[in-house]
């Protein structure tokens, strides 16, 4: 990492490594499909934040919220019980300011310099991440400079970017990932089930799925139970970093 204004700025080392490979889980496939979930939203509410800690097994991936008191705690938390971590970048939806994503929100028509200065804070407010996702941001993904310059920021930065599934056709960053489905827009059990094994489904044509969803009680028990019959259901669990490809590679 190097100094920054606020933290620590996630860098490429000197002998190649970086971000995006030191820190993601290691993963070794056995040949099996392969499906990927991110569970986000934590560092808020502590009582939900460390029941996904605790209850989700190490190959589910955690996103946090950049605007948590405590964060490197939490994340220091997560990682020591195998978890990767990624860190959630906020970005302009449609209705901002009124449906707002906080103080440091990416916004389609930011300068240049105000990209660069916002990405500054949220990226030093932790270290230990992989990879950062959207939050919101479907009004901030129709701004071409926008896009370019957040993802030539963490290309510089060897930081990966999974979004969820919302920006799926814009490459970029220093790897990429889109999940295929939000497993939790319904916040019921039986719904939840029904995307998880939609993802199921969608592994086994396509060798691998990704999915998404936010740390509600009733995802984190949903998932917990899911994944716990994934491998007698000829499936195997992958952290979020294993579904990720390099640009141009």
């Amino acid at each position: 990492s190097q100094p920054g204004p606020n933290g620590p700025l996630p860098t490429i080392a000197t002998d190649g490594r970086v971000p995006a490979q030191a820190y993601a889980r290691p993963f070794r496939s056995n040949g099996r499909p392969r499906v990927a979930l991110i569970v986000g939203g934590l560092g808020l509410n502590a009582v939900t934040t460390r029941a996904a800690i605790e209850r989700l097994p190490a190959d589910v991936t955690l996103s946090f919220v950049p605007y948590a008191e405590g964060l490197q705690t939490w994340i220091d938390l997560a990682r020591a019980q195998g978890h990767e971590v990624m860190l959630e970048m906020p970005m302009e939806p449609t209705g901002y300011p009124d449906n707002d994503p906080g103080p440091y929100t990416l916004l389609a028509s930011g300068s240049p310099a105000d990209l660069q200065s916002k990405m500054n804070w949220l990226l030093g407010r932790a270290t230990g991440y992989f990879g950062v996702t959207n939050y919101m941001g479907d009004r901030f993904a129709t701004s071409d400079a926008g896009m370019n310059a957040f993802l030539g920021v963490l290309r510089q930065r060897g930081v990966a970017f999974l979004d969820d599934g919302s920006m799926s056709r814009r490459p970029g960053a220093w790897a990429r990932a889109s999940a295929n489905r939000v497993i939790d827009e319904q916040q019921t059990p039986a719904a939840i089930v029904g995307q998880l094994n939609a993802l199921e489904a969608l592994a086994k044509g396509r060798g691998q799925a990704l999915g998404t969803g936010f740390s509600y009680p009733v995802t984190v028990e949903a998932v917990a139970r899911w994944t716990s019959e994934l491998e007698a259901r000829g499936l195997q669990l992958a952290p979020a970093s294993a579904m990720t490809q390099r640009p141009g590679r």
